[in-house]
């Protein structure tokens, strides 16, 4: 029996893939949760075989909460089944200890198929997200450049931006002008719109 948990924000969604799930002789479905720090607390409780995780959760998104599981939980099975077939999301997913890439429009019965072989050990990626990632290439930005430019989502000003990681003006907008030429952009608005496209934010 594989024991399944699930971690999805709409209840929709999350309720119908539960009930497709339960309807397989192999399968159970061990719990449902909301978020990251619902599917922490879920994986604790109920020690599933493989959690089964969307990315853009309120709160803990699936990559944090992966990545923490795989931390603590090196044994239970990770699956990412999400909207976004994003390269950068498929790169960040895979350095989370992520098992299984899956995008929405799958259909069920592959998707049942697919987790079944990830329970053999084996890693099930989106064939034409992995040829999109090999296309695009890595994240260009290194870890400092990436966690500015999330800052700069939050605050409209370079000074509040200096403030908020503890850095100089001058070093913040010499930061900016690298991430500008790194991603072929000129305004920040237009950096931060490619990095989240690529999935690198």
């Amino acid at each position: 029996m594989i024991r399944v948990v699930i971690a999805e924000d709409q209840f929709l969604v999350r309720d119908a893939l539960a009930r497709l799930l339960a309807m397989e002789p192999d399968f159970a479905v061990a719990g449902q949760a909301r978020d990251g720090h619902e599917l922490l607390a879920l994986v604790e409780q109920t020690h599933p075989d493989l959690c089964l995780v969307d990315i853009e959760m309120p709160g803990k998104d699936g990559l944090e909460a992966c990545a923490e599981i795989h931390r603590r939980y090196p044994d239970a099975a990770l699956a990412i089944l999400t909207t976004f077939g994003r390269p950068g999301y498929l790169k960040r997913a895979l350095d989370s200890g992520v098992r299984g890439y899956l995008v929405k429009d799958l259909p069920v019965t592959e998707l049942i198929q697919q987790i079944r072989v990830m329970m053999q050990g084996q890693r099930v990626i989106d064939p034409q997200l992995a040829v999109d990632a090999l296309y695009r290439g890595d994240n260009p930005l290194s870890s400092r450049e990436v966690e500015l430019l999330q800052c700069a989502t939050d605050h409209q000003t370079i000074k509040e931006m200096a403030r908020a990681l503890f850095l100089s003006e001058g070093t913040v907008r010499n930061y900016l002008s690298v991430i500008y030429q790194k991603l072929a952009v000129s305004t920040r608005s237009e950096a931060i719109a490619k990095a989240c496209e690529m999935g690198w934010l």
